[in-house]
C-alpha cells in the first residue's frame, strides 16, 4: 500500500510537470479523483468514496485501496492536467483468474438451457463424427470435396469442445472461474478454429468452383496431395491469426472486478478488463477479425459469381440442376456462419446481451452444419445407408454364429 504521495510521483513521469507537488507535499490536496464504477462495484466505490471525493481531508499519511475500482483517472495538478490515464492500480493484484458470468443473470431458466445444449452438443458429437467416419471408411467419398467437408467436421468438433463442455458445467456449477492461462488458451483455440472453418469453407467455394469452371482440368488441379497442402495452410493461417489476438490482448495484466460478461472468453469481454488503455488493442483486434471475416466471405461471393454464370452456360436443366445441387450445401452453411459471426462482430457495442447473441454461432451453427451437409447430399446419403446396412448384415452374421 503507498501513500498518496508515492502515488503522485509515480505518476508523474516529465521532470517539468508538477514541479512543485515534488517540493510542498500540500500540493498534493489538489489532486482530484473522478471514479466510475459499474452498478456492480457500488458496494466497493462507497468504502473509499469519502477520501476520494473529498481531497481537502488528503494528506501525507492517507493511504488508498485503488484495487478492482478506479476506471478512469483525471489527474489535476499544479496546473498541469494528465488526462485519460487508464485504469491505474498502486500495488495492483496480479489476477489469476475470472469468473465468467454467462447464464447466471437467468438463474430460472438455467436447468432448462442445460438440457436443451447438452442434447444440441450430443447431436452435433454424432453428426460430425458420422461425417468423418463416413469419409474414412467410404473410399467412394475419397476425393477433394468430401476431404474438405471432412476437415470442416474436424474443426468444428474442436470448436465446440473448446467451448460447450465449460459452458454446460457452468450451468450447474456455482464456481464458474477460470485461470487466466486456461482464458487465454480458450481464447486462443476458439479464434483459430474460428478462422480455420471460414478458411475451408473459402476452400471449399473454390473446389466447387473449379469443378464447375474446369471441370476437365480438375482432375490434376485438386489432387488429394493438394487438399491436403491447402487444408494444412488453412490451419496455420488460423491460429497464426489467432495466436497473434490472443498475445496481443494478454499482453498486459488485468485489473479487478474480474467478471467476464460472457459463457467464454470472448476477446471483447477480456479485452475490457485490461488495466492498459484497451481502446486501442480492442479496435486492432477487431480490424484483425472483421477483416479475416468479411476478406474470406467476399472471395466466396466472388467464386459463386464465376459458378453462377459457368451454370447459366449449360444448355440442358438437368445439368443446371445437378450443378446447383452441388453448391447447394456449402451455401446455405456460408450464408449461416458468415450471418451470424457478422452479427457479433458488426453490431453497435451497446446492443443487445452479448451472451445471448454468442448462442448461434457457438451451438446453433455447429449443430446444423453436420445436418445440412448429410441430409442434402446423397453420396453422403447412400454411404449412410451401405454402412447401416453392413452393420445391420454383420450382426445377422454373428447372431447365426453363435447359434451354431
Amino acid at each position: 500500500m503507498s501513500t498518496l504521495a508515492n502515488y503522485v510521483q509515480h505518476l508523474i513521469k516529465s521532470p517539468n510537470q508538477c514541479a512543485n507537488a515534488r517540493k510542498d507535499i500540500k500540493a498534493v490536496k489538489k489532486v482530484c479523483f473522478q471514479r466510475y464504477c459499474e452498478d456492480y462495484l457500488l458496494e466497493e466505490c462507497n468504502r473509499d468514496s469519502e477520501l476520494a471525493l473529498e481531497p481537502d481531508k488528503i494528506n501525507e499519511s492517507s493511504q488508498f485501496s485503488f484495487d478492482g475500482i478506479i476506471q478512469k483517472l483525471n489527474v489535476y495538478c499544479c496546473f498541469f492536467q494528465i488526462s485519460d490515464i487508464q485504469m491505474m492500480r498502486i500495488n495492483q493484484t496480479v489476477l489469476k483468474e475470472f469468473i465468467l458470468v454467462g447464464f447466471s443473470v437467468y438463474p430460472h431458466v438455467q436447468t432448462f438451457l442445460f438440457v436443451v445444449f447438452f442434447c444440441l452438443y450430443l447431436l452435433t458429437l454424432a453428426g460430425n463424427l458420422t461425417i468423418m467416419g463416413l469419409t474414412r471408411v467410404d473410399r467412394s467419398l475419397h476425393s477433394p470435396m468430401y476431404l474438405f467437408l471432412c476437415s470442416l467436421s474436424f474443426s468444428e468438433t474442436c470448436y465446440t469442445l473448446t467451448i460447450v463442455p465449460k459452458m454446460l458445467k457452468d450451468l450447474l456449477a456455482k464456481d464458474r472461474s477460470i485461470s487466466v492461462i486456461g482464458c487465454s488458451l480458450q481464447m486462443c483455440f476458439f479464434l483459430g478454429l474460428g478462422g480455420t472453418q471460414c478458411i475451408i469453407l473459402t476452400l471449399m467455394g473454390y473446389d466447387r468452383f473449379l469443378a464447375i469452371c474446369n471441370p476437365l482440368k480438375y482432375p490434376l488441379l485438386m489432387t488429394n496431395i493438394v487438399c491436403g497442402q491447402l487444408v494444412a495452410s488453412a490451419w496455420t493461417a488460423g491460429f497464426f491469426i489467432s495466436l497473434t489476438e490472443t498475445a496481443l490482448i494478454f499482453r498486459g495484466s488485468f485489473c479487478r472486478p474480474n467478471l467476464v460478461k460472457h459463457f467464454f472468453c470472448h476477446m471483447r469481454a477480456v479485452i475490457r478488463l485490461s488495466c492498459i488503455d484497451s481502446n486501442l488493442t480492442e479496435f486492432i483486434v477487431t480490424l484483425i477479425s472483421v477483416s479475416g471475416l468479411l476478406g474470406t466471405f467476399l472471395l466466396i461471393i466472388l467464386t459463386y459469381v464465376f459458378i453462377i454464370s459457368a451454370v447459366l452456360r449449360i444448355p440442358s436443366a438437368e445439368g443446371k440442376q445437378k450443378a446447383f445441387s452441388t453448391c447447394a450445401s456449402h451455401l446455405t452453411v456460408v450464408i449461416m456462419h458468415f450471418g451470424f459471426a457478422s452479427i457479433v462482430y458488426l453490431k453497435p457495442e451497446a446492443s443487445g446481451d452479448d451472451t445471448l447473441i454468442a448462442v448461434p454461432y457457438t451451438v446453433i451453427t455447429p449443430f446444423l452444419s453436420p445436418i445440412i451437409f448429410s441430409l442434402r447430399n446423397k453420396d453422403m446419403k447412400n454411404s449412410f445407408r451401405r454402412m447401416m446396412g453392413n452393420t445391420i448384415a454383420l450382426k445377422s452374421n454373428l447372431k447365426l454364429l453363435l447359434l451354431v
